[in-house]
C-alpha cells in the first residue's frame, strides 16, 4: 500500500486542501485541526471522507492494519479501529516526520 493523497482539514466542516507531501506531529498533520485521532486513514473507495491519508488499497484491506505499528514517510503510525461507523482508521503518532504523496506503508509492529 502507499499514499494516494493526503489532506488537512484547518476549520471544521470547511473544505479540506490537498497536499503532495505534510509534516506529521505528535498531535497530528500540520495545519490540520484538533479531531478524535492525531491522524485518520482510509482506502481508495473512502476518497471523499474527511481523512487525512489516503492510501491506495481499499478501506476493508486499510483496516486489516487495526492494531498494528506502520510506517508511512519518515512517520511512525499506531493505528486502531475508529470504534464507530467512519471508514478506515485512527493512528496515533509514535514518530513524527514527513509524509508525502507516493510513501510505501510498511508493517513495523504487529501490536500484539
Amino acid at each position: 500500500m502507499s499514499v494516494r493523497s493526503i489532506h488537512t482539514f484547518p476549520e471544521q466542516r470547511a473544505a479540506g486542501h490537498e497536499h503532495e507531501s505534510a509534516e506529521v506531529a505528535l498531535l497530528g498533520l500540520v495545519g490540520d485541526r484538533p479531531k478524535k485521532a492525531a491522524v485518520s486513514v482510509v482506502g481508495n473507495d473512502s476518497p471523499h471522507t474527511r481523512a487525512n491519508l489516503v492510501l491506495d488499497a481499499p478501506t476493508h484491506e486499510v483496516e486489516a492494519l487495526t492494531g498494528h505499528v506502520v510506517r508511512v514517510g519518515e512517520v511512525l503510525l499506531a493505528v486502531e479501529a475508529t470504534g464507530n461507523a467512519c471508514a478506515g482508521l485512527y493512528a496515533a503518532v509514535g514518530k513524527p516526520g514527513f509524509v508525502h504523496v507516493g510513501d510505501v506503508l510498511e508493517v513495523v509492529e504487529d501490536g500484539a
